[in-house]
């Protein structure tokens, strides 16, 4: 079954010209996404002082020399999921380019809402008091901060990069993946059939669990993606998602950047 003999996959969306991404519409919401999750696995995680607390001497100095490896791969990752957009863009291109403001609203009021709660850490002491401490460590950030490990303008450069990838690369892939692909997958076989902004229950637990266990910030994640998701219902539209994503994403950037909290980054 191809995409073109299919109902469209938003209820504005038009039919993708014959091809390879016709022919198999999941590429359009998953290969971007891959690519990168893929690729993240190859970043290295910042030293952790309680480990080499008992290391050799010359331990430190290898896991601080991996970790300055992270710009690198990092950029790499980054080039190579805008790689697979640009190779799928007649899919995303489906799905007419419209931003209500209310996505405005979502996204500009849920980075202030994230910053809050992740820094209220109150995840961090509920998964102690139950004994699930190692929870937090399957989304952890890489929490690399370019004034320490960098200098002149590679620091600046570096920094413009995360921006691209924070603000641009990363709510397009994510969004198309969660909202796009897995909460419509979960709901029939011929899912490319739905249109987009459906979704029964299981659809929203999928939709919210998933993004839950891959962030640290577990209390900021649940609420965020709960709310992006009743955006989702109420617009139909995976834009407005993909905008309050970018908003979100570039409240929590420049909060970042101004105080120095790189472990949300």
């Amino acid at each position: 079954m191809t995409a073109n003999e299919a109902s469209p996959a938003d209820h504005r969306a038009g039919p993708l010209p014959p091809g390879l991404l016709a022919d198999y519409p999941w590429l359009t919401f998953v290969l971007p996404f891959a690519v990168f999750m893929l690729l993240t696995m190859l970043e290295p995680k910042p030293p952790d002082p309680a480990v080499l607390a008992g290391a050799p001497p010359g331990a430190r100095l290898h896991a601080d020399s991996v970790y300055q490896r992270y710009p690198l791969i990092h950029t790499f990752k980054l080039v190579a999921t805008l790689g697979t957009m640009v190779l799928v863009l007649p899919g995303y291109r489906t799905f007419p380019l419209r931003v209500s403001p209310l996505a405005l609203l979502v996204g500009l009021v849920g980075g202030v809402v994230w910053i809050w709660l992740s820094r209220l850490h109150l995840e961090a002491k509920l998964v102690e008091a139950v004994g699930l401490d190692g929870i937090l460590k399957l989304g952890q950030r890489s929490a690399f901060d370019p004034w320490n490990w960098l200098s002149g303008s590679w620091a600046y450069g570096f920094l413009a990069i995360r921006f691209v990838g924070l603000v641009l690369i990363v709510p397009v892939m994510e969004e198309f993946f969660l909202r796009g692909f897995l909460m419509r997958y979960v709901m029939a076989m011929e899912w490319w059939r739905l249109p987009f902004g459906t979704a029964n229950r299981t659809a929203l637990v999928v939709g919210t669990a998933i993004p839950v266990l891959s962030h640290p910030e577990i209390l900021a994640a649940l609420v965020w993606f709960s709310a992006v998701t009743c955006l989702m219902l109420k617009t139909r539209n995976i834009w407005d998602c993909i905008m309050a994503h970018a908003l979100t994403n570039l409240v929590l950037g420049v909060y970042v950047v101004a105080t120095g909290h790189w472990e949300l980054m």
